[in-house]
Formats: structure tokens, sequence, C-alpha cells
């Protein structure tokens, strides 16, 4: 590994978090060098010829991006994603490159000014002479790096954002199906429903991104069994108008230490 301020390649760095990256590392001294779908260098002679290389794609072509350039990438250099499940980024980039691999998830959108005091899980797959650099320049800029396994990961991340942006579709149908139009709910919302509601609108306007967190992930659908397990539960409570047994639920999620 080079210690003076290399290229780093970043493919898919013209929006969202590869547009913050790009500047990220810019803003610490290196030439960036950025792939967009119809712009840019090549990415398979990126991967050859900067010893970094990020991945920050949609999902869904994630896998197809990784497998097109892994075969590039040099023993000495590293490959990386930014996608938000891990175990089949990880996968493609370990059967197709002979470089270091390390998969990264930043737990955060474009929109925040800075690391400062933001969390992102670390999924170091190959290596480790590119793991101390990363994790350097992450530290020293105020991140939280919680080091985990891709599978670890999306087991995490089917109860973040699976379970969650589950909810909030189910929501988004129910209002839908109320006949009460945005505006109104707006009018008469509390500051945590408004919460909700902004949830809901980054939901629709992103719908192919949503779906694939939510069924992309291959331990959601276990959480749902025990979701619609529970749901039954609640709804048999509602039917009999049994609030004592509502409560005493309710009250068991402090034994549980769900917060």
């Amino acid at each position: 590994m080079r210690s003076d301020k290399f290229p780093i390649g970043i493919i898919g760095g013209t929006g969202g978090m590869g547009k913050w990256f790009a500047s990220f590392f810019k803003q610490e001294g290196y030439f960036v060098q950025i792939a967009g779908r119809n712009t840019g260098p090549d990415s398979r002679q990126m991967a050859a010829d900067c010893p970094v290389v990020i991945v920050s794609v949609p999902i869904e072509a994630t896998d197809a991006v990784i497998r097109k350039i892994g075969p590039c990438m040099l023993r000495e250099s590293v490959l990386m994603d930014l996608t938000s499940l891990k175990e089949v980024p990880v996968r493609a980039m370990l059967e197709t490159s002979v470089s270091e691999v390390i998969g990264l998830h930043p737990l955060f959108g474009p929109r925040v000014a800075s690391l400062d005091g933001q969390n992102i899980a670390v999924c170091p797959a190959r290596g480790k002479r590119w793991l101390s650099w990363l994790k350097d320049i992450l530290e020293k800029n105020g991140a939280n790096l919680m080091e985990t396994t891709p599978e670890g990961h999306d087991k995490i991340m089917a109860l973040v954002q699976g379970l969650n942006h589950f909810n909030t579709v189910m929501m988004g149908l129910t209002l839908a199906e109320s006949g009460v139009s945005p505006e109104e709910l707006r009018r008469f919302s509390t500051p945590v429903f408004r919460e909700r509601l902004d949830h809901l609108d980054r939901i629709i306007a992103h719908p192919g991104l949503y779906a694939h967190l939510i069924a992309g992930n291959p331990h959601t659908d276990k959480l749902l069994t025990s979701y619609r397990k529970n749901l039954g539960e609640l709804l048999a409570f509602l039917q009999s108008g049994d609030v004592a047994a509502l409560t005493k639920m309710i009250k068991s999620l402090s034994v549980k230490n769900v917060a």
C-alpha cells in the first residue's frame, strides 16, 4: 500500500453517496476519478489504474458492475462497495477479484454535512493492509465504525431497514385507503407523525431502492413471520376490546429491552 495520495476511483460517483464520498476524499487531498453511467473513464480501466476502487451504484446494478470490474483489479489494490446490503456484493467481489475486499455501508444519507458522529458498518472480507488506512481516515473525521460480517450486517439491517420500511409501506397503503388527503393529515399531524410521513415520502420517491431493501434482504422474511404472529395477537385484543391484555403486552416490551 502506498503512503502518498494515490488516485481513488468511484464507480457511480455522480450522485447520492458516491458523489458524497468523492467530495470527502477530494477534501482529504486525494485525486478522485468518477465514472457515471454515461460519463467519466471506462470502469474497467479505472479498476486497473486506481489502488482504491469504490462501487456506488443502485442495488440492482451492483452485482453486475462488480463482476464487470472485479477481474481488472490488481492484487495490491482494494475493492469496496457502499451498498445497503452486504452478503451479495461482498461475495461477488471475493469471487471476481484478487484484490483486498471491504464491504461498507454508510448509515446516513448524502445530505449530512460531515462524518462527525455518523455510523458506518465495515465488513472486512480479504486482506488487512487497506483496512487500517480506511479506518484511520474515517475515524479521524469522527465516524463511528462497526466491524461485522456481511451476514451479521444483513441480519441487523433486516430490522433497521427491512422491518422499518415495511411498516412505513403498510402505513402508506392504509392511509391511501382512508380517503384522507395528505394535506389534511399534515394539518392534524404531531411531530412524530410528520416524521413518519416524511419517511413515507422518501420511500415513494425511490420505490425501487426501498423494495430491494425490504425484499432483497434474505433475513427479512423470518422477521415478518414473527411480525404476522404479533399482529394477530394485537388484532385479537383490539377486536375483543381487551385493553388490559393490550396494556400487558405493551408493558412487556420494557422487560424485553425493546427501545
